[in-house]
């Protein structure tokens, strides 16, 4: 089964490893005191443990926290690899449902995107 997430809810993915021994209150704290963010702002939060073999996802979802737990009898996630200081890294909700799903999106490339200009204020009335 796949997590629908809409492509308007921020996933943050853990760069470090988590104790699984750690459930919805030990996982609120991470994202509270080392992601420094609101565990309740409906941000999608995923973690893996040392060995790669389980993720959990945590969010808040009206009136209360969900937590989701996936273990691999067999491989491992492709966590990508994140050249980064930060305790966390943004995905997209699709590459999150491909990391959950066991794609490696470390060979993948994304196309080029283009979006439509913003409207300058004075086009749309809007003053400063």
């Amino acid at each position: 089964a796949v997590i629908a997430i809409p492509s308007t809810v921020r996933v943050f993915l853990g760069t470090e490893p988590q104790d699984f021994r750690k459930s919805i209150d030990g996982l609120a704290a991470v994202v509270l005191s080392h992601l420094k963010r609101d565990p309740m702002s409906g941000d999608v939060y995923v973690f893996h443990n040392r060995r790669r073999t389980a993720l959990k996802v945590l969010y808040w979802d009206h009136g209360g926290f969900c937590l989701v737990y996936k273990r691999l009898e067999r491989g491992r996630f492709r966590v990508p690899h994140l050249h980064t200081t930060r305790r966390e890294a943004v995905v997209t909700s699709a590459e999150f449902t491909a990391l959950f799903e066991g794609i490696d999106l470390s060979r993948a490339r994304r196309l080029p995107r283009w979006n439509p200009p913003r409207p300058s204020p004075e086009k749309t009335g809007e003053i400063d």
